[in-house]
């Protein structure tokens, strides 16, 4: 009877030790960062030109809910960038989903044809994505562009499987009312190998050049990230 006593009040002891231990992690809040470089700035199926990116990015995430800030050079017209993003993503079994806001800054545009400078809010994109398993739909949609460069009429769709080792991607510019030889209906295909969590190449194809709304290459993308710790 006092073995079983014991044995009870052992166990009840270590119930509460691992409630006690659990409650902190759940609320815990996590940051990371990362540094890296690519051959070139490479945007949804573009070469952005001015060679190669260097790349650094700073994220907080506590119970799904996550913010951060992402940076880029190598933009040849608009210059080095600065994302601010927050949102929310979760998952159900094989379901996963989320949502966040993007406001995309360029201090220093780099080309005559930007007089003048993104600012914080200037242009934002809010960006829900629904995945099952391997396979992920992203959209991205303008909800605010107030500035020349930008317009609330673009949006952009993709569809992705994501496997351990390698990914495979479409995606689709929209702009509403644009024509022929614009960004509208410009589509692309990649495909990416994950030779490691830091090294990865990516085979980008524009499928669809509207017109000459694309310039209609094969780009090869090779991109290194080093998590800071």
């Amino acid at each position: 009877m006092k073995m079983k006593q014991k044995f009870l009040a052992g166990a009840i002891a270590l119930s509460a030790l691992a409630s006690t231990a659990v409650i902190p992690a759940a609320n815990a809040v996590e940051v990371s960062a990362s540094v890296g470089a690519s051959n070139m700035y490479y945007w949804r199926g573009y070469d952005l030109g001015g060679s190669a990116a260097i790349i650094g990015d700073v994220n907080v995430s506590s119970n799904g809910f996550f913010a951060g800030v992402w940076a880029s050079s190598g933009d040849e017209v608009l210059g080095s960038e600065y994302d601010i993003y927050a949102g929310y993503s979760g998952s159900a079994g094989d379901f996963s989903y989320g949502v966040s806001f993007v406001s995309y800054i360029y201090p220093n545009p780099q080309s005559g044809d930007v007089a003048e400078p993104v600012s914080p809010g200037d242009y934002v994109e809010v960006v829900p994505f629904i995945g099952f398993g391997p396979f992920k739909v992203t959209y991205y949609d303008a909800i605010n562009a107030d500035h020349d460069s930008f317009s609330e009429d673009y949006s952009y769709v993709t569809a992705e499987l994501n496997f351990e080792k390698f990914g495979l991607k479409y995606g689709q510019h929209m702009l509403d009312d644009a024509g022929s030889g614009s960004i509208d209906g410009v589509s692309h295909i990649d495909a990416t190998y994950k030779f490691n969590d830091k090294l990865s190449f990516t085979l980008g194809q524009i499928v669809d050049d509207n017109d000459g709304g694309a310039p209609d290459e094969t780009n090869f993308v090779v991109t290194l990230s080093l998590p800071i710790e």
